[in-house]
Formats: structure tokens, C-alpha cells, sequence
């Protein structure tokens, strides 16, 4: 149930910072919906032809179109209010990353991969959706800016794997992974932390 509940969440997030883009770039609803949708799941796309998780997930469970299709209608029917909200791409996209971070990870022990595949799977899940989106809407993409983005995935996912190391409930590890990368990219923007750029003299 949890498992479900946050695939649900990070679908809805991703979606929302894909149509906030697409909105942004005046594309017309077709469009909005198009970069709405391979945000959200682009990224689990990719993970699943990896893994060899085929047919990909959104082919079989129609849930998944249903949801964007949903999330993508209020969004523009709500569009003056999340504008409103100046960093609300940034949040809903901060969330997304969390969420699927950890979905990826979970795909990986499914497919019985070791710690570091499984991390490297939740890394792609949660950022290649955002690559994409910004590659359509010729953006350069944010994992490849000078912000903390994919680090604060492998740090969550360290994490992760860590209380699993510890007698807890299995959901606890799982929900402070997440909350660790939300929590840390909020921070590294607020605190403009960043990995050193490499510059030619």
C-alpha cells in the first residue's frame, strides 16, 4: 500500500513540474499534456527496459494515464494559483525526485540487484524524466546544472540501505530515504551548496 501510494505521489508530482514547463514555454494543450506525461514517467521507462520489465509499466496499468490525464486537467484549470507559488516547479520537482528515488530502488531489490545498481536505478527514475522534459522544452536539464540534484539520490539512498541494516519496520527506512532527499535539496538551495563546476583557463 505505501509502495503504491508513493508511485501515485511521484506521478502526480512529476506531472504537475511537467505541465508548469510546458506552461511556461506557451506550448498548446497537446503539448502540455505530451511533456506532463514523459516527466512522469520517463524516468520509470527507463528503468524498466534496464531491468527487462517489459512491456513497461504505464503499457499495462492504464492507471498511470489516468492519473497524468487528471493531474495535467486541474493543473490548467488551477494554473493561476500554482503560479502563485514562485518556487512551486522547484517543489513539486524536489518531491518527484524524493519520491522515485526510492521507487527506483525498490524496482532494483525486486529484480534482486545489488545495493549499488539498485541505487543507480532510483537515480535514473527519478531524473531522466526531467532530462527529457528539458531537452523537449530546450532547456538545459537540471541534473546537469551546478545545483545538488542526482547527489542527494545517491545520499537518500545511502541512507536507505543503512537502516536496513537495523531491526526496524521495513516502511521507516523506506519513508527516510525519501524525506532525507527531499529535506537535503531544500537545503543545498537555500544554502546555494553546489559540486565544484570544472572551468577551462
Amino acid at each position: 500500500m505505501l509502495y503504491s501510494l508513493i508511485d501515485i505521489l511521484g506521478t502526480i508530482a512529476f506531472a504537475i513540474s511537467g505541465v508548469l514547463v510546458a506552461m511556461d514555454k506557451r506550448l498548446d494543450v497537446f503539448g502540455v499534456f505530451i511533456i506532463a506525461f514523459v516527466t512522469a514517467v520517463g524516468g520509470g521507462t527507463l528503468r524498466d527496459v534496464l531491468i527487462g520489465n517489459t512491456p513497461v509499466g504505464w503499457m499495462t496499468q492504464p492507471n498511470y494515464t489516468v492519473i497524468i490525464i487528471i493531474t495535467v486537467i486541474l493543473s490548467i484549470l488551477f494554473a493561476g494559483r500554482l503560479k502563485h507559488f514562485r518556487k512551486s516547479l522547484f517543489l513539486f520537482d524536489t518531491i518527484g525526485i524524493g519520491l522515485y528515488t526510492m521507487i527506483g530502488i525498490q524496482k532494483g531489490l525486486d529484480a534482486g540487484l545489488m545495493p549499488i545498481m539498485c541505487i543507480a536505478l532510483g537515480i535514473m527514475t527519478a531524473c531522466f524524466g526531467g532530462v527529457i522534459r528539458d531537452i523537449l522544452c530546450n532547456e538545459i536539464p537540471v541534473i546537469f546544472r551546478r545545483e545538488i540534484y542526482a547527489t542527494v539520490c545517491i545520499l537518500g539512498g545511502g541512507v536507505y540501505f543503512l537502516m536496513l541494516q537495523f531491526p526496524v519496520n521495513r516502511d521507516i527506512p523506506y519513508i527516510t530515504g525519501i524525506i532525507c532527499i527531499i529535506v537535503l535539496r531544500l537545503l543545498a538551495v537555500k544554502f546555494k551548496i553546489a559540486l565544484p563546476g570544472i572551468y577551462p583557463k
